[in-house]
């Protein structure tokens, strides 16, 4: 890699850093308009039916780690090191359906143009499979700070990092559609 091309990659990074900072304050108050609008539609209580799901998977993934956990429907109970128990629970405000409505209105933006309908729906399937595994893992490290450091850095993670997390995830998925799946006009045009 020349001195040009490292320049380059490290400028990307900080621009790209920039962004996602821009980005939190408006990402933060779009939750929490989903949430409102999600209780005035009565959406609360199908969502929570996800809750029990989401907190097996996020157990599943802390046993992986070598976490000792155990989960009792939207209940999640993460034993420390030293086995002190930490109960927590996952409401349906906090299994990521607002990322999912945030992934969807990207793909609505991302997909305009000509495509074809597998490169569409290849580029739909990567980012709702990896906006799901981005939401457990972000409920999983929030279930392992609050065991490890405690509630508030849990709380914190919980309301900044995952939102963080969410738009970093968010920006990483359409610089890859972008580069190896969406096909630019000379692709199309010789696939025709």
């Amino acid at each position: 890699m020349t001195r040009e091309d490292t320049r380059f990659a490290q400028l990307t990074l900080l621009a790209g850093a920039g962004l996602i900072l821009l980005a939190l304050p408006f990402v933060t108050t779009y939750n929490d308009f989903l949430t409102a609008g999600a209780i005035r539609l009565g959406v609360a209580g199908p969502l929570q039916a996800v809750g029990p799901i989401e907190a097996r998977m996020v157990v599943t993934l802390l046993q992986l780690v070598g976490m000792h956990t155990a989960a009792a429907g939207s209940q999640i109970v993460v034993w420390d090191f030293s086995g002190r128990p930490t109960n927590l629970f996952i409401s349906w405000n906090c299994i990521g359906w607002q990322s999912l409505v945030l992934l969807g209105v990207s793909l609505f933006v991302g997909l305009r143009g000509p495509q074809t309908g597998e490169t569409r729906a290849q580029v739909v399937l990567i980012g709702l499979l990896g906006t799901v595994l981005v939401n457990l893992l972000r409920v999983a490290l929030v279930c392992l700070l609050a065991a490890v450091a405690g509630r508030v850095p849990a709380i914190v993670f919980h309301d900044y990092g995952g939102t963080a997390l969410t738009v970093l995830w968010l920006f990483a998925f359409w610089a890859f559609a972008n580069r190896w799946i969406l096909q630019g006009p000379v692709e199309l045009e010789a696939a025709a």
